[in-house]
């Protein structure tokens, strides 16, 4: 069951990382990028349940709330307005 999450997810990150690399648009590309970061929080979180260790939920925690930030930097970025804005 565990190899099939983690074939799953390897296909849509390769899928991601083809939407990153060919995007028409630099909003596919940041759409692709913060869909290539869930998925690295759910290999963690995966990793986690089988080593059950919380250091690996800690990991995709931080991973995710980076992510999120950095999507809105980067959104805000493309819409040409500041970061106080």
């Amino acid at each position: 069951m565990i190899v099939y999450l983690f074939t799953v997810l390897l296909l849509c990150g390769f899928l991601c990382l083809y939407r990153i690399s060919r995007g028409p648009t630099p909003a596919d590309r940041v759409v692709g990028i913060d869909i290539l970061g869930i998925i690295v929080v759910n290999f963690a979180a995966i990793v986690s349940y089988i080593t059950k260790t919380d250091f690996y939920l800690n990991i995709s925690l931080s991973w995710a709330l980076l992510s999120f930030i950095g999507t809105i930097a980067v959104s805000k970025f493309l819409e040409g307005k500041g970061f106080d804005e």
